[in-house]
């Protein structure tokens, strides 16, 4: 457990806001060390590269980097036998309008809106996969909200890779080998290239896929959720790099000599 709050803790740093934040004190102490050259730099470079983040245009320009998969036609022949749903960020397990049930903030909400749409259009049951809080949660809605309870429940998965292995000992044990994957449009380049490892058939059907906006004035008005898009497409980014290191590592230490 360790190792992933490890992981949790250094997101939070490096990435945007809190890590150009950081950047900024950074330059302020410098500044009253009398380091001018130096804590000017960072204190610019941090609020500039802040006040970029948060512009929907840069915001978007990210985000089309990361998604590569367009959204899935349910009409489309495909020879999927189950629906996989990613769990995302922190659930509440006790959501007072709830009666203290669970409740799921807006991302996952979309992603199971989007699963249980999919398995009343193709019959295909459903297997939740996340770590134990966020995936009671994520049944506990399934059930509850849309009246289509998960076939399955990985409780076990704490990162995408995970959610790939667990995902697919339990899909094999039910000798199926093809599903469709719901998880974010950003998210879904890294998601598919680790269930595919695994051996699955794996079709994409990515929920929050962005569409071509309009050209005008407010995309390039700062607000703070182009800021939230910029840093998910900047964490897949730095993810997907890693994982390929990962899979570089493995393979020169699976060469002889």
């Amino acid at each position: 457990m360790h190792i992933y709050v490890f992981k949790a803790v250094l997101r939070t740093l490096l990435l945007p806001p809190v890590g150009l934040v950081l950047l900024a004190v950074l330059g302020a102490i410098l500044l009253g060390l009398r380091y001018r050259r130096s804590g000017w730099t960072c204190l610019i470079a941090a609020l500039s590269l802040l006040g970029l983040l948060c512009m929907p245009t840069v915001a978007d320009g990210l985000t089309a980097l990361v998604q590569e998969y367009p959204a899935f036609d349910p009409a489309s022949a495909t020879s999927a036998q189950a629906i996989v749903i990613l769990g995302g960020p922190d659930s509440r397990n006790r959501a007072p309008e709830y009666g203290g049930q669970p409740g799921v903030d807006l991302e996952l909400l979309e992603r199971l809106n989007y699963g249980a749409w999919l398995s009343r259009q193709t019959h295909l049951p459903i297997l939740v996969s996340s770590d134990p809080a966020n995936v009671y949660a994520m049944s506990v809605s399934l059930t509850r909200d849309f009246q289509v309870p998960p076939r399955w429940v990985d409780w076990r998965s704490h990162d995408t890779f995970e959610n790939a292995r667990n995902s697919a000992a339990m899909l094999r044990a039910a000798h199926m080998t093809s599903i469709l994957l719901v998880t974010s449009s950003t998210h879904m380049v890294r998601s598919l290239r680790e269930f595919s490892a695994t051996g699955l058939l794996v079709t994409a059907a990515p929920v929050h896929v962005q569409a071509v906006r309009e050209a005008g004035p407010y995309k390039y008005l700062p607000g703070p959720e182009a800021l939230l898009r910029s840093n998910r497409a900047i964490y897949e980014l730095i993810g997907e790099r890693v994982r390929e290191l990962f899979v570089v590592l493995h393979l020169r230490r699976q060469q002889p000599g």
